[in-house]
């Protein structure tokens, strides 16, 4: 299952008929970057089935032993990180300073979960009430097993660790299956895991690779849960597979992020982010923003401020050191980006920077396009891509209004020196941040994750770590009544105790 459809040129994505192995290639100049094994579902079942006593070995652990071998993990990718950043420019196309961070978010990440794990996840007390005084209640989160990570290629790094870290620290192996574009960076992850914990009786991090047939083999294969990042389209696929035997998902499919600028907003911090949120990572981002609604009062101040920093910094994407961003990572998304431009243009949208002729593989120049209507492709579906919608609108009422009219419910972005929370909350999505954007992805407590086609589950912080458990509830009686309800040699006075009990508690009229 995968996001990648018909690719072109020297992109991977479909393989032959009997095809035993893919090529990834680097974006930028389509030359090859390595072969990888497509693997079979049998093959897939028995890395999964090799996986099981790993998972045993290493849930066994105690919590302090794991976090030192995450942690070591994290050291071993802090130390080759250069490598890893100029392999991710090489694969991916983003620039090392984009790789960089990406890298740097990533290994936070890791040692959050290692340090907060035992915090969140170790057995605790629960009070057991007046009625069942005589039980003690305890409360305890237990890895499910195995968990296989289906990661996107938009970032290789830090998208899947957010679900390979977590689950990890929280006692599981994990069955990686990155996508078929960044496939040598998947495996530098898992090779680095393996370098930190040389003395590792089993292999609790392991590698599939291959294509769409991979990752459905996967979902087949009987691991105990399945976190996927991709399209919506995909991740229904990605359902359906494990439906037959329930097991469970984690879906992260992507939005339609929306940045409302009011009218006391910061502009020019408000144009800074936009530009970042829209055409970093060219645009790939899924809590990226795409659409922009401002308030008519400064709406001419604002388009100005936001032109005149795309002139100013020069924005262009490119493959060297000082391009603002790399190349479309996958082909086909060339022709979506070129038709949402296209569908806007055609419906009375007025392109203030770039068109129809930025889009010229493998890259995309920054387009800016104002007044888009509401109908169009370009405001309705996930473009992907260097480009953003800038709309007018009456009041702050009004942006919340459109920002919500929207399937998607991923991330948000709201800019005002007054009332940015009471806006934020308002909105129908995951996260949203006041004054800035992305920054709830930087911040490891903070879950990260959607609503409606955005998908649902967490990843990060304390609910990342329960997403990859099941809660276990204890009782233990600790000593006998006279008044024992569960028992057909009850007190007969019992239904009368019990019905004091609720009417002093519960019955009286207030």
């Amino acid at each position: 299952m995968s996001d990648q459809g018909s690719a072109n040129g020297a992109a991977v994505g479909v393989l032959e008929p009997g095809a035993s192995s893919f090529v990834s290639y680097d974006p930028a100049d389509g030359g090859e970057v390595a072969t990888f094994p497509a693997m079979t579902a049998e093959q897939v079942r028995a890395v999964v089935a090799e996986a099981r006593p790993a998972a045993a070995w290493w849930s066994a652990l105690t919590w302090a032993e794991r976090e030192r071998r995450l942690r070591r993990w994290a050291g071993v990718i802090t130390r080759g990180l250069d490598d890893l950043c100029e392999l991710m420019h090489q694969e991916n196309g983003k620039p090392r300073g984009d790789a960089f961070l990406e890298v740097f978010l990533a290994i936070e990440h890791i040692g959050w979960a290692a340090g907060h794990a035992r915090k969140v996840l170790h057995p605790r007390r629960v009070g057991s009430g007046l009625l069942m005084s005589n039980h003690a209640a305890s409360l305890e989160y237990q890895p499910l097993g195995v968990v296989g990570v289906i990661g996107p290629w938009n970032y290789p790094v830090f998208t899947p660790m957010g679900s390979i870290a977590y689950a990890l620290a929280a006692g599981n192996a994990v069955v990686f299956k990155p996508s078929e574009y960044t496939t040598a960076i998947g495996k530098w992850i898992v090779d680095a895991f393996d370098r930190a914990n040389p003395d590792a009786p089993h292999q609790v991090l392991r590698l599939v690779t291959g294509t769409g047939a991979t990752g459905a083999a996967l979902c087949e294969s009987g691991v105990d849960k399945i976190a996927f990042t991709g399209s919506a389209r995909t991740g229904r696929k990605v359902m359906a597979a494990c439906a037959p035997s329930l097991t469970p998902v984690l879906m992260e499919c992507g939005g339609k992020d929306a940045m409302i600028v009011a009218g006391d907003a910061n502009l020019a911090k408000a144009a800074d982010a936009a530009l970042w949120g829209a055409m970093s990572n060219a645009g790939q981002t899924c809590v990226g923003i795409e659409r922009v609604y401002v308030v008519d009062s400064v709406k001419d101040e604002f388009v100005t401020e936001l032109t005149s920093q795309i002139q100013k910094l020069a924005l262009a994407p490119g493959q060297g050191p000082d391009a603002a961003y790399g190349p479309m990572t996958m082909p086909g998304q060339l022709d979506v980006v070129r038709k949402h431009i296209d569908d806007a243009l055609a419906k009375g949208a007025t392109a203030v920077v770039g068109g129809s002729g930025s889009v010229r593989a493998p890259y995309v120049e920054p387009t800016v396009l104002l007044d888009t209507p509401e109908d169009s492709s370009a405001v309705r579906e996930e473009t992907f891509g260097p480009t953003i919608t800038v709309k007018g609108v009456r009041d702050v009422e009004e942006a919340i209004e459109l920002a919500n009219a929207t399937d998607y419910g991923l991330g948000a972005s709201v800019f005002a020196r007054r009332g940015g929370t009471a806006i934020a909350r308002r909105l129908r999505s995951g996260m949203t941040s006041v004054n800035a954007v992305i920054a709830f992805a930087g911040i490891p407590g903070l879950p990260f994750g959607g609503v409606g086609e955005s998908g649902f589950g967490r990843i990060h912080g304390a609910d990342g770590l329960r997403e990859f458990t099941r809660p276990k509830a204890i009782t233990r009686r600790r000593y006998s009544t006279p008044f024992e309800p569960a028992t057909f040699a009850r007190n007969p006075k019992t239904f009368a105790i019990m019905k004091k009990y609720a009417e002093t508690r519960y019955g009286r009229k207030k």
